[in-house]
């Protein structure tokens, strides 16, 4: 056998793992970056600096356009794509900013999802074809300001009165809020934890912006909070109850997660790796000292690993196979990597590091929100442990 034939490998995918990716899901992938590198790239560091998103109902139709809302949801104008397609989305998505991946997360994986799966038909008619096409936003109220891992004591609550629900409570850390048009808010009821599509424009419900945040400043976060919110007997989640319901949402947004920190781990990865090589320092590149060769080589590891773990899972979620404790794991393991990616990246890039004209210590202080929300380092730390010995050591 002929061994002429030189391979060309890419530096951030030395393993050669697009080899396992179909020609379909290459052109996935093609789509989002393009639309990402044109639409989102040149301009995120600044509204990053200024803590603003400046026109996320235009962004919310583009990305409608494209299809990646609620991509992977079957009918009601979604796309009806692979769980392996939208993890590729959302490393091209969060390789521009963790807050534009979270808007498109929460859009299809929280308060779409929530909606296609557990609400009335009724309900996914007036709602799931805008929220595909970006013509309606919605958000996901679970957290309250002093219950985020321990959901199953919230304290917003809601009581029939006639034929309608009357909700009050508070929500904290609400992605899409201030700008949502549907709500899907978890309340306590008599008959245990239920689910509502609650439309923005009620009476009695706002959405105060949460301003002064030093991560996902591109990004839209919102308090809620419902002041005898009086809704239809309809808009409630007409099966589910108790914490069920938001638990499978949250699994959703917790996958795309495991491929969507990747994104500002390999951008991370691809800015130190330029630095390096233009950088001179005692009459070379500091890509030619050994130190930094064993910092680029280090973050590429983890970075193929944490890809394998994902694309894994992916396979897995399309099987019909994946299991909650293996997207913790993914989680986990993920977003852990992913920050230590970007930490070592600014190392190299030395006190331009902490600069957004490079996006490295951007996505530092985002990564530092994604390790905490849909389930923090010590959940996800003990769900694993549960799986491990047969031992819960929430309480």
């Amino acid at each position: 056998m002929s061994t002429s034939t030189r391979i060309t490998l890419d530096p951030l995918d030395l393993a050669g793992i697009d080899d396992l990716l179909t020609p379909e899901e290459k052109a996935v992938r093609s789509s989002v970056r393009q639309m990402c590198e044109e639409r989102i790239q040149p301009y995120v560091a600044d509204w990053f600096e200024q803590g603003t998103l400046p026109d996320p109902r235009g962004l919310a139709k583009e990305l409608g356009s494209l299809g990646v809302l609620g991509m992977h949801l079957e009918g009601y104008g979604c796309a009806g794509m692979s769980a392996t397609d939208y993890g590729l989305a959302c490393v091209e998505l969060e390789a521009v900013d963790s807050g534009i991946r979270s808007l498109v997360s929460v859009q299809g994986s929280l308060a779409m999802f929530a909606i296609w799966r557990w609400a009335s038909e009724d309900v996914k008619q007036r709602w799931l074809p805008a929220m595909a096409a970006g013509q309606a936003i919605g958000c996901f109220g679970l957290t309250e300001p002093d219950h985020g891992s321990d959901p199953a004591n919230m304290r917003t609550s809601a009581r029939q009165d006639g034929s309608d629900w009357v909700i009050n409570g508070r929500k904290m850390w609400i992605t899409n809020g201030s700008i949502a048009d549907v709500a899907v808010v978890w309340a306590q009821t008599d008959e245990g934890i239920r689910g509502f599509a609650v439309p923005t424009d009620t009476p009695g419900f706002s959405a105060p912006e949460i301003k002064h945040k030093m991560s996902l400043r591109a990004s839209i976060t919102s308090e809620l909070v419902l002041d005898d919110v009086r809704v239809p007997q309809e808009y409630a989640f007409p099966e589910v109850r108790g914490l069920r319901g938001p638990l499978s949402c949250l699994n959703e947004a917790r996958y795309g997660i495991v491929w969507g920190s990747l994104g500002a781990a390999r951008s991370s990865l691809a800015a130190a790796l330029s630095y390096s090589k233009d950088r001179e320092q005692f009459g070379k590149p500091i890509a030619g000292f050994q130190l930094t060769q064993q910092k680029l080589a280090d973050m590429n590891l983890e970075l193929t690993k944490g890809m394998l773990l994902a694309l894994h899972l992916g396979r897995r979620k399309d099987a019909g196979t994946l299991q909650p404790v293996q997207v913790s794991l993914g989680k986990l393991n993920n977003v852990r990597e992913a920050i230590e990616i970007c930490r070592t990246a600014r190392t190299i890039l030395g006190a331009n590091g902490i600069s957004l004209e490079y996006p490295v210590i951007r996505h530092m202080n985002n990564l530092e929100s994604v390790l905490t929300y849909e389930g923090t380092v010590e959940m996800h730390t003990l769900v694993i442990g549960q799986a491990m010995t047969g031992l819960a050591a929430f309480r």
